[in-house]
C-alpha cells in the first residue's frame, strides 16, 4: 500500500522536473545604425578607425541588465546577434562614412597600401543599461594624423533614457553610439580641414617663380621733332 502511493508521488515530481527544463525562448539583438547615407565620393578623405576596445565585460554574448544598486546580471532570454564588439565597429565606421561623406574607411590596422589621413583611437569603457536604469556610454579617444602625432582627444560620457524593455535599451544604447560617431565625426573634420589646407600651400608654386620678371621700362629719346601748324 505505500509503494502505491508514492509512485503518483515520484512521478508528478519527475514531470514538474522536466516542465522546468523545458529552455524559455531566447531573443536576439543588434544594435541600431539609424538613418544612414551611403556616400559617393569614392575619393574622400581617408580615415582609419581602430583599434577600438570594448570593456571586458561586455565581451559575451548575454545581454547585461544593470540594477539600481548598480550591480549587473545576465538575461539568459536576451543575446546578442553576433559578435557585439564587430557590431560596434559597423556601426561606428557607417556613421562616420555617412557624416564624412567617404568611402575610404577601414578598420585597423587596414589593408595593404591604405594610407589614412587620420586615425581615430577609441576605447569604450561602458555600454550597459537596465529595466529602470538608462542606457550609459564612457569612452575615451584619439585623434593621430598620418605622422602619428595626436590631433586631439576627449572623454565622453552619454546617457539616454528608455521605456524599460530589453529592445527599448539595446535601440538606447543604439542612440548612444550614433552619437558617438557624430561627436567623433565633428571632431575630425577640422583635422582633415587643417590637413588639406596644408597640403594646398605645399603644392602651390613660389610666389616669385609664379610671377614672371618684367625688365625695367626705359624712356626712349629720339632727335625728332614735332612742327603744329
Amino acid at each position: 500500500m505505500t509503494k502505491v502511493l508514492r509512485f503518483p508521488t515520484v512521478l508528478l515530481l519527475a514531470c514538474s522536473a522536466l516542465a522546468g527544463c523545458v529552455s524559455q525562448p531566447v531573443s536576439m539583438y543588434r544594435l541600431d545604425n539609424g538613418t544612414v547615407e551611403v556616400p559617393e565620393q569614392v575619393d574622400g578623405a581617408a580615415v582609419l578607425l581602430g583599434p577600438v576596445v570594448i570593456a571586458d565585460y561586455l565581451q559575451r554574448d548575454v545581454i547585461l541588465q544593470r540594477h539600481a544598486d548598480g550591480s549587473l546580471a545576465e538575461d539568459a532570454q536576451a543575446v546578442w546577434a553576433g559578435n557585439l564588439e564587430q557590431n560596434v565597429d559597423q556601426l561606428l565606421l557607417r556613421q562616420l562614412a555617412s557624416r564624412l561623406d567617404t568611402q575610404r574607411l577601414e578598420m585597423s590596422p587596414g589593408s595593404k597600401g591604405f594610407t589614412p589621413e587620420i586615425q581615430v583611437e577609441l576605447e569604450i569603457t561602458r555600454l550597459d543599461s537596465g529595466p529602470e536604469h538608462p542606457a550609459v556610454l564612457e569612452a575615451q579617444w584619439r585623434l593621430l594624423d598620418k605622422d602619428g602625432k595626436r590631433q586631439g582627444g576627449r572623454l565622453v560620457r552619454l546617457q539616454e533614457e528608455h521605456q524599460g524593455s530589453t529592445a527599448d535599451q539595446v535601440q538606447a544604447q543604439s542612440v548612444l553610439l550614433q552619437r558617438l560617431g557624430e561627436m567623433l565625426s565633428d571632431a575630425i573634420k577640422p583635422v582633415l580641414a587643417k590637413n588639406a589646407e596644408k597640403n594646398r600651400v605645399a603644392r602651390s608654386p613660389n610666389k616669385a617663380e609664379q610671377t614672371p620678371s618684367l625688365a625695367p621700362i626705359e624712356a626712349i629719346r629720339t632727335d625728332m621733332e614735332v612742327f603744329r601748324f
